[in-house]
């Protein structure tokens, strides 16, 4: 048995099921049955990567297919190990698959790994010399190259509930092995519940806070749990009420042109754990959205800012945002383009697939030029563009979504 204040391993590791009966949530890819169930239980794995948001179990169950398969298990972090570390991986993994063992590629964090990271990963995953399985909390999409996507199973971990929260922390207050058994400490429903809700679906969280709490004596209540919260980390649940809030008032300060609301909302963000990538995603959105045509270099800034966050990831990103952000707050704004597009769309969604004018179609063969495909057609810089024809549907003609509109010569 162990004392759980004497062990050094944190809790949440410690508390990590070892088989997939033990593994909580997830069923509709580890249930009874399921495809990836299979997988594993017949140790006939394919690669493939694991997204979903913190603490939803994606590293957990890479660590379970290393418990129970028989294949070599080599764990990555796409933030500490680089080609170099694969280059000796991929040649242990060759001579292992000659004497017919397998390797099993386990890289956290998958989306950090850049393009020439990813690509010289590829050749050995199409030539199985590795199983890779990527963990990500980012739509591999658009995050992991399309080559490597393309030979992988991809499976979504949702947010943990509530109920399964709850039943972690059970675990692992009466756990006397692995938990804070040994402690006796008393938690009572109130406390589990407040935990639960704030942990906002995060085990890892759950976990962490309430060690933390052991700490301060044995009668864990609600408010002994929001202090710990506190004290841990600032307060700010990345899929909650405060997360949707303060990336609101992020917007609202640089919509208002304050960019010292801007800033102090950033790290806000920041300190609480915010991936900076999200944000990052959130000022390219405004940059059009708010600032659009007024200047259009805000969409450059926008843009190298989530790139910059790629290349040096945090705490170094921190200021290139702040530098986005208060760019974003003192420009000008309009919302012509936004308001513009949204017209655009209803038009579309109202009047359906409008056909296109004949004169505006292309005519690569006889047969389109004699169905009149393109006649009629105004070349513009014939006209020192200023033409009179018309470019939208009959339907639909004459129709303005923009202000102050005017032709551009090329």
């Amino acid at each position: 048995m162990t004392d759980g204040r004497n062990i050094t391993t944190p809790l949440a590791d410690r508390m990590r099921p070892e088989t997939i009966d033990n593994f909580l949530g997830q069923d509709e890819i580890v249930g009874k049955g399921k495809i990836l169930r299979k997988a594993i239980e017949t140790d006939n794995l394919p690669s493939m990567i694991f997204w979903g948001p913190p603490g939803s179990g994606k590293t957990t169950l890479a660590f379970i297919i290393a418990k129970q398969t028989k294949s070599e298990f080599v764990r990555f972090s796409a933030v500490t190990s680089g080609v170099a570390e694969l280059r000796k991986t991929i040649e242990r993994a060759e001579m292992d698959r000659r004497l017919g063992r397998r390797t099993i590629l386990f890289i956290d964090e998958i989306h950090r790994w850049n393009k020439a990271q990813q690509d010289a990963l590829l050749p050995h995953v199409e030539r199985g010399t590795v199983i890779l399985i990527g963990a990500t909390t980012e739509n591999p999409s658009f995050e992991v190259r399309g080559a490597l996507l393309s030979r992988c199973r991809v499976f979504v971990l949702k947010q943990l509930g509530k109920r399964e929260i709850i039943k972690i922390i059970k675990n692992a207050v009466s756990d006397k092995n692995k938990g804070l058994g040994n402690l006796k400490i008393k938690i009572g429903p109130k406390a589990i519940e407040t935990l639960a809700e704030m942990s906002n679906g995060d085990a890892r969280t759950a976990l962490n806070v309430l060690e933390y709490a052991s700490l301060t004596g044995k009668n864990i209540t609600p408010e002994i749990i929001k202090e710990s919260f506190q004290k841990s980390h600032l307060l700010y649940d990345k899929g909650g009420d405060e997360h949707y809030n303060i990336i609101s008032a992020l917007h609202k300060s640089m919509r208002g042109s304050n960019p010292n609301a801007a800033l102090y909302w950033l790290a806000r963000m920041l300190e609480g754990g915010e991936d900076p990538l999200y944000i990052a995603r959130r000022l390219i959105r405004f940059a059009s959205e708010d600032v659009g045509l007024a200047n259009s270099r805000a969409l450059e800034q926008a843009v190298a800012a989530y790139h910059a966050c790629h290349f040096i990831g945090m705490p170094e990103c921190g200021v290139n945002l702040a530098q986005a952000a208060v760019y974003m707050a003192k420009c000008e704004k309009s919302n012509d383009l936004y308001a513009g597009y949204e017209k655009a769309m209803e038009d579309v969604r109202e009047f359906g697939n409008l056909p296109v004018p004949p004169h505006l179609r292309n005519a690569p063969t006889k047969l389109m030029k004699d169905l009149g495909y393109g006649k009629g057609y105004k070349y513009s810089p014939d006209h020192n563009y200023k033409e009179k024809q018309e470019y939208l549907p009959d339907k639909i003609k004459n129709q303005k979504y923009l202000k102050n509109t005017k032709k551009k010569k090329g």
